[in-house]
Formats: C-alpha cells, sequence, structure tokens
C-alpha cells in the first residue's frame, strides 16, 4: 500500500534537513499568546469556560492522591487495575483541567497547584502502569507502556503551554525524566514489543500510541535536531507496521473503540511533526489512511452503538477532536458529523484530548446528517455489515465476521453475528470484560466473554473453538445486492481435531424483502465417519421466550422471532448471571438450537424476523 511508501521515505537524515531547515509552526498557542485563547475563549462561549474553571477550582483544593509501592503492587496481587489507576488517572486529569483553566483565565490561581501535581507526577517512580508493570519499577530498566507514552505527552504540553510562567526548575525536571524515561530507551532499545511486528508477536494499538505519545512529546522537549529527526524516523518505520494492521478496506480487527485510542494517537503524532517541520512531513497522506479514517462511519449500527467484535465496548462515545480533525482535513463530512453528534466534555480527559477537545471541537456550522451504506465489506477481515433501510434509524442491521483467532485482542469468535434493531443489538456481541491481570493471562479464554461459548456461533461434537491465528475461516461466497447480502463461510478450521468435522459452512443471507427484511441462518455440518451432536447457540443480553418452534428476544423498543424446525431441533436456554463485562454484571442469554438426535450429515437452518 502507498502508506509504505509514504512513511518509509522518512529517513533521519532528510529529517534533519526538514528540521533545520523548515519554520516550525506551533501545534496550539501558548498561554502566552492572548489573543488566541481570548479569541477562543469567546468562541466555546461563557458557560463552557465556567464549567472549566470551576472543575479547575475543585482540582486545586482536592489534596494531590498518594501513591504508596503497596498500591502499586496491588494489580500484581490481587489482579485489580482500578486501584493503583484510579488516583494515578486523577492526578493527571487535575493537571489537565487546571492547566486548560489557567490558560483561559492568566490569573496565576492555578500555577502553583498544577506545580505540584506536576512536580508529583515527576516524582512517580514509574509512569507505567501496573497492569504492563506488575513489579515496583527497576530504575535502571524504564518500563515504556501506554501509562508511560500519554504521561510524558501530557506534561510536555503543561510546558509547552505555561512553561514560561510555572517555576524553571519543572521545567528541568519534565525534560530530564522524559529524557530517561522515554527518549533514550526509545533511541537505543529494540526490546519493546510494540516496536515492530515480528514472527513472534503482531503490533496493535499500542504502536501508534507508544510512538505518539513518545515522540509527540519530543517535538515539543528535544532541542536536539539529529536526536529528534532519528526519533521521527524510527517511528515512521513503526508505524507502518501499525498501519498494516488495518485491512485494505480500512478496517481493524480491534473495533472502533480501540480505533479512536490508536489512530487518534497517529492523527496527535501526525499534527506534532507536521508542525514541527514547517509542513514538510504529513503522514496523513492516501487513500489507505482516508479509508481508516472512515471505519467507524462503516461500523455504526446505530448512534452510539457500533460494531463490537473482539474487545470492544458495546456503547461508544468518541472523543470529538478525532472525527472533527480527521473530518476537516481529509474533507470527510460524515466524520465532521460524528464529531458534531458526540457529546462534548472536555473535562472527562487527560491533556492530550482535552486540549485538542478544545482547539479542534465542531464549531456551529451546519452538518448534513450522515447515513452509512445499505452495505459495508472488510475483505481483510471478512466482516460484512448489512442495512435493510440506512435512512431509518431503526432498521434492521446485521454484522457478521469470518477472520481469525489470533486476532488484536481476540475473543474466539469466528463466524459470530450481531443482529440490530430498533436501535438495540438483541443478537449481542456481549461486549469486553472488566480489564484484569487474569483477563490477559494464561485463563483468558475461560472467561465466557472470549470463549466461542460467548458468541453466536456452532458447537460441533460439544466443542468449542480454540485460540490461536490458525483457526480461522475462510470465505466460500460473499454477495452484496439490492434483493439480499450473503457470506458463506467455511468454519471447519475454527475448531480443534476433537471436533470430528469433516465440513462446516456457516450461510448467512440478510434479506430485504418488505417490510423489514430478515436473516436466514444455516449451519451445515458433516462429521469424519460418527454420529455426532451439534448445536448452534445464539446469545442475547435481552429477555427470551420460547415456545415450540420459535424464541422471540423481546428488547426495550423492539423484538426478533428466530423460527426453526421443531421436527428436528431442539431449544433450550442457558442463563449466566452476573457475568462481568466492561460496564458491569450483566445476565447472559445463550439460546441453544441442537439436533434431536446425533447425526453425521445435517444441518440446522435460523429464520430470524423482525416484530
Amino acid at each position: 500500500m502507498e502508506f509504505r511508501k509514504t512513511l518509509a521515505r522518512y529517513n533521519a537524515k532528510d529529517l534533519e534537513l526538514y528540521l533545520g531547515s523548515s519554520q516550525s509552526n506551533p501545534p496550539f498557542p501558548s498561554a502566552f499568546d492572548r489573543d488566541a485563547w481570548n479569541k477562543l475563549r469567546n468562541s466555546l462561549g461563557e458557560d463552557l469556560i465556567t464549567r472549566i474553571v470551576s472543575a479547575a477550582q475543585e482540582a486545586a483544593q482536592t489534596p494531590i492522591p498518594s501513591l504508596p509501592a503497596t498500591l502499586f503492587l496491588d494489580c500484581k496481587r490481587t489482579g485489580i487495575r482500578e486501584t493503583y489507576q484510579e488516583p494515578e488517572f486523577k492526578r493527571r486529569k487535575m493537571m489537565a483541567i487546571m492547566t486548560l483553566a489557567e490558560c483561559f483565565e492568566m490569573q496565576g490561581r492555578f500555577l502553583d497547584p498544577i506545580l505540584d501535581v506536576a512536580w508529583a507526577i515527576c516524582e512517580e517512580s514509574s509512569w507505567a502502569l501496573p497492569a504492563h508493570q506488575f513489579d515496583l519499577a527497576d530504575m535502571e530498566f524504564p518500563v515504556v507502556d501506554l501509562g508511560v507514552a500519554m504521561t510524558v505527552l501530557s506534561l510536555a504540553e503543561v510546558d509547552y503551554l505555561l512553561g514560561k510562567y510555572l517555576d524553571p526548575q519543572l521545567g528541568k525536571r519534565i525534560r530530564y525524566e522524559a529524557n530517561r524515561r522515554c527518549f533514550t530507551p526509545y533511541l537505543e532499545r529494540h526490546d519493546f514489543w510494540w516496536l515492530y511486528r515480528t514472527q513472534q508477536r503482531d503490533v496493535n494499538n499500542w504502536t501508534a500510541v507508544c510512538n505518539g505519545g513518545i515522540v509527540g512529546a519530543a517535538t515539543y522537549l528535544e532541542n536536539d535536531q539529529t536526536r529528534l529527526a532519528e526519533m521521527i524516523a524510527k517511528a515512521a518505520r513503526s508505524l507502518v507496521d501499525y498501519l498494516d494492521t488495518f485491512d485494505i478496506d480500512g478496517g481493524s480487527s480491534e473495533g472502533p473503540g480501540y480505533w479512536a485510542y490508536g489512530f487518534g494517537y497517529f492523527v496527535i503524532l501526525a499534527h506534532l511533526i507536521a508542525n514541527r517541520t514547517g509542513g514538510k512531513v504529513n503522514f496523513l497522506e492516501g487513500d489507505h489512511i482516508r479509508k481508516i479514517a472512515e471505519f467507524p462511519l462503516k461500523t455504526q449500527l446505530s448512534r452510539g452503538m457500533f460494531v463490537n467484535f473482539s474487545d470492544c465496548d458495546r456503547y461508544l462515545t468518541f472523543s470529538p477532536f478525532l472525527p472533527a480533525f480527521l473530518g476537516k482535513t481529509l474533507d470527510i463530512p460524515g466524520l465532521s458529523w460524528l464529531a458534531a453528534s458526540q457529546k462534548i466534555d472536555p473535562e472527562d480527559d487527560i491533556l492530550t484530548y482535552s486540549l485538542r477537545d478544545i482547539f479542534w471541537r465542531p464549531g456551529n456550522d451546519f452538518y448534513v446528517e450522515y447515513y452509512p451504506n445499505k452495505h459495508d465489506w472488510f475483505s481483510g477481515m471478512s466482516w460484512m455489515i448489512s442495512r435493510y433501510n440506512p435512512l431509518d434509524a431503526d432498521a434492521l442491521v446485521l454484522a457478521a465476521k469470518g477472520g481469525n483467532n489470533g486476532e488484536m485482542h481476540n475473543q474466539n469468535d469466528v463466524g459470530n453475528i450481531i443482529v440490530h434493531y430498533k436501535q438495540e443489538s438483541l443478537i449481542a456481541d456481549i461486549g469486553r470484560g472488566r480489564y484484569t491481570r487474569q483477563y490477559f493471562g494464561p485463563d483468558r479464554y475461560e472467561f465466557l466473554v472470549n470463549s466461542s461459548l460467548g458468541h453466536s456461533v456452532p458447537m460441533p461434537n460439544e466443542t468449542l473453538q480454540k485460540e490461536g491465528a490458525e483457526y480461522s475461516a475462510s470465505v466460500l461466497d460473499h454477495h452484496a445486492g439490492d434483493v439480499e447480502d450473503r457470506l458463506i463461510l467455511d468454519l471447519k478450521g475454527a475448531y480443534p481435531k476433537e471436533a470430528l468435522l469433516e465440513s462446516l459452512t456457516r450461510k448467512i443471507i440478510f434479506h430485504r424483502e418488505p417490510p423489514f427484511g430478515w436473516i436466514e441462518l444455516e449451519d451445515q455440518f458433516v462429521f469424519k465417519g460418527k454420529r455426532c451432536l451439534f448445536d448452534t447457540a445464539i446469545t442475547t443480553l435481552s429477555q427470551v421466550d420460547i415456545g415450540d418452534d420459535g424464541v422471540v428476544i423481546h428488547g426495550s423498543r423492539g423484538s426478533l422471532r428466530i423460527g426453526f424446525d421443531s421436527n428436528h431441533v431442539n431449544v433450550r436456554m442457558d442463563l449466566f448471571h452476573d457475568v462481568e463485562l466492561a460496564e458491569g454484571l450483566q445476565d447472559v442469554r445463550r439460546i441453544v438450537f441442537s439436533v434431536i438426535k446425533p447425526l453425521q450429515k445435517g444441518s440446522i437452518r435460523l429464520e430470524i424476523v423482525p416484530l
């Protein structure tokens, strides 16, 4: 793809020339530029400024949260992340909101509280998150992770915005800590798994976040142009591997939530480097970048709900800065509309986002509402998204996937489907579990949300899918048309040999027959030389009624009827109480359709019809 040539052309020698010969443009006005901040204040309105200042006053009066060593070790000892992360993040949110308030007011009343919390952050033994480090800090071998990257960029931007007004030793301390914890390890070490794709491990959103935070901070703090050029060149090479995780159609198997996080930091870095080089280096060129930018538009189920395969939340709110900036920069009106449709609350985010939510926030322009396509297809991931009527938010939507079980933030979900009707996922991907140490450990696939038991997929011979890229589906047929969309998958490869499969084919057809459309789901199986049991499951978070020849899933606004042949298929419902999902405890219902008796060859066909 063209992005490989685009990023690969930025070698350290040329970058040093760009840095030396170009007039650097400030990415944002510093607090010294009172005209710019006063103009911004007038455009935002006093209501928003009042909320920011009020939150800053509260932060200034709040004691800086303590972060003792035993609190850091809590994740290692219990597996729980939040006990350390919540006070750690609170420090950074306090610093962020007070920085914005001081930039708007410039009265000096927040300068000492900012100094205190920024100095406290500098004195933390590690900026890494305990979920990624576990042990107490080894001061001679710093861990470089997401937390480090986000923290160093936050501190760099505090120094840029207010450094002239803060104690000069803070700026010196920030540069010392950034160099020790980030810049020197980044330049001298190659042991970071997120830096490059290897035979042992692929990269993911970490690659964009870590490069974006560290090298983004260097555009502010690093005055040695040779050194900065080396860092940008290294980032460019690393980000080739990151962009390669998106398929040819711009899709990411991590889903739209991690698109916002990873690609968000890619865009942050692109913007900072473009300004630092006077526009001579542009990471946002090319058609592939444009396709990646459009990913959330194509995966929208209804407002606020997106296709959430893998570890993706069921409900998403994007920080508006990212779609707003991309919509304007790449001239994609749909992204401008997406940004304008989000709830804007800069108090909720750390500095790298709130600063941009202020400067890149959608304006008061009139945006024509974006309507998605009738059909979207991500060929590299085998995701099909079909809509009965994109102009109607309540209309039937289907999302289906093939892929493999070695994807980024993988769940064993090859062949999974989501059926969305009247703005609810009645047949649901139940989302991600609560992130703990165990969730990403060797027992990951014992969690219902990650096991194929927690997805709408077959269970041949009472056998679950296995994890690993070798357990995959292949596309036998894909078609998009006015009458129907069709996806036929060979699922045999997603199961281990214990499944005894000769063949397993899943046919998914989205019928656009009036008045509402309907979905046909058929699994055809052949076992190797013996008769076995075969189940097909549907997962839901909604209420379920089971009848002799049909099942009804009841949502708050609409329902689905699932028809089947009761002469050949039995149905039951398994109820999992209080499953720990990201948003809290939820009851998960698994509707199981089973052949009445063991068969060597057969099928289960379901008709999913809106009511």
